[in-house]
């Protein structure tokens, strides 16, 4: 028999659950929703990139027939499969379930960001991958933020199948999430409230920040160069060395090529130099949306340089290409979404993943003779995915193998005092120290040795 203090509580955790299943039911319902109809896209991708083809033009139809599928049937994510139980309604061919089950994953996988970002309780591992600042915002508020990753899961998905498939990365996936990262950061910067000195990516400071903008600027004139024929692209002629009926040839001019690359990275160079000399003159620290887009922006750039300068050293020292550009411009697109320090972070752990796999298939090869070659844009795309939801076990295996460096914390530059703060500006009243470890850990809100994020 249950006594008054026990039903109590147990009245107490049902209310308690009731009013968290009110607050965030509709918006786990939307977020399924919206997960399922980009899973819809994402089997678009997959089947027409790599086959050269629009992803709007034809709209969708069936494979067999050219049976033009309507979204309110046919088309209907995951229901729409069910409804026609498997079948195209026009010409009865099989339909397979991978589409179904591919925009369901995607779901729940939308589903399970939204509760790691915004229904964790502080103390467990779901409050190291969120934290504080999600916890505040709320969806209404955080969702530029929620929006930027989950569509950087969405386009690790694309990317690694394609890649697993072909061995290439279309450029247009990670281009199209690193522009929309930085638009969406900017715009949260904008909308978020009350979020004193906690941002969920290492935002940056004045000289950082205009390294970042002008490190950008001098990317569109490489860029702009390349499309008005007044710099060649790198590998120009490399078809011209693949035999027929291949997809790679052996290129006897690798080293060559690497000058070209380098003159494309002048301008960007240039500009992050200039752009740090002008931050250090400036007092004071940028508004939010100018320290988001400078934290947005500032990731993408590390996160393409460390792959391109892997990719520029490798080449000059064995002759031969060694890494593609689709993973340049992956981890460019992981460091646009979440800040500069965890690619960094994930290229080191994917050679790793890379090993682990050369050993798998290796010793599955000797049991039925089959050959499983996975090229690396898939390790960095685990890499990613693991280092974000594992980091908890990052930071303490951070402090364990460099204590004497403390590593960047998800926080605001934040101004000496009122006098230097931007207009509409209030100080936290809790401002001072910054939380190195897990966001709102008091325990972990010291500053020992030095500091990664000091002029960031």
């Amino acid at each position: 028999m249950l006594t008054g203090t026990t039903a109590d509580v147990g009245l107490i955790a049902a209310s308690d659950g009731l009013i968290m299943l009110l607050g965030h039911g509709p918006w786990l319902v939307f977020t399924f929703c919206l997960g399922a109809s980009v899973g819809s896209f994402v089997n678009v991708i997959v089947y027409r990139l790599p086959l050269g083809m629009s992803l709007s033009v034809p709209p969708s139809r069936c494979s067999a027939c050219g049976g033009k599928l309507r979204f309110f049937r046919e088309n209907l994510p995951v229901l729409g499969w069910v409804l026609l139980r498997g079948r195209c309604r026009f010409c009865g061919v099989r339909i397979s379930p991978v589409y179904p089950l591919v925009e369901l994953a995607m779901g729940l996988l939308f589903v399970g960001l939204y509760i790691l970002l915004f229904m964790a309780e502080p103390g467990g591992w779901q409050w190291d991958v969120g934290g504080r600042w999600w916890a505040q915002q709320g969806f209404a508020l955080g969702w530029p933020g929620y929006v930027a990753l989950a569509s950087l899961l969405a386009a690790l998905w694309s990317m690694t199948v394609i890649d697993a498939k072909t061995f290439l990365i279309p450029i247009q996936i990670p281009v199209f999430v690193s522009i929309t990262a930085m638009l969406l950061w900017t715009l949260q910067g904008l909308i978020a409230r009350d979020i004193g000195n906690v941002w969920p990516i290492p935002a940056t400071a004045w000289p950082a920040t205009l390294a970042a903008l002008l490190g950008l600027g001098g990317v569109l004139v490489s860029w702009a160069l390349l499309a008005t024929g007044r710099l060649r692209p790198s590998f120009a002629d490399y078809e011209d060395y693949v035999p027929e009926g291949e997809t790679l040839g052996d290129y006897p001019h690798a080293r060559r090529e690497m000058g070209v690359e380098l003159l494309f990275l002048v301008p960007c160079l240039v500009g992050m130099g200039l752009g740090w000399w002008l931050g250090s003159t400036i007092s004071g620290v940028p508004p939010v949306w100018l320290q988001a887009l400078g934290a947005s922006v500032l990731g993408y750039l590390v996160g393409g340089a460390v792959v391109w300068a892997v990719r520029i050293l490798g080449t000059l020292g064995f002759g031969r290409e060694a890494m593609g550009m689709g993973d340049v411009h992956l981890l460019a697109a992981v460091g646009a979404v979440t800040g500069w320090f965890l690619p960094l972070l994930a290229f080191f752990l994917a050679p790793f993943l890379g090993l682990a796999w050369a050993g798998i298939a290796g010793a599955l090869q000797r049991v039925d003779g089959r050959r499983r070659e996975l090229p690396y844009g898939p390790h960095l795309a685990i890499a990613v995915v693991a280092i974000f939801l594992c980091r908890g076990l990052v930071l303490d295996g951070w402090a364990l193998l460099v204590p004497q460096i403390s590593p960047p914390s998800r926080t605001l530059a934040m101004p000496e005092s009122e006098s230097d703060a931007p207009s509409g500006w209030t100080l936290a009243p809790e401002h001072g120290p910054m939380p190195y470890a897990r966001d709102g850990d008091r325990a972990a809100m010291q500053t020992p040795g030095r500091r990664l994020n000091r002029w960031l």
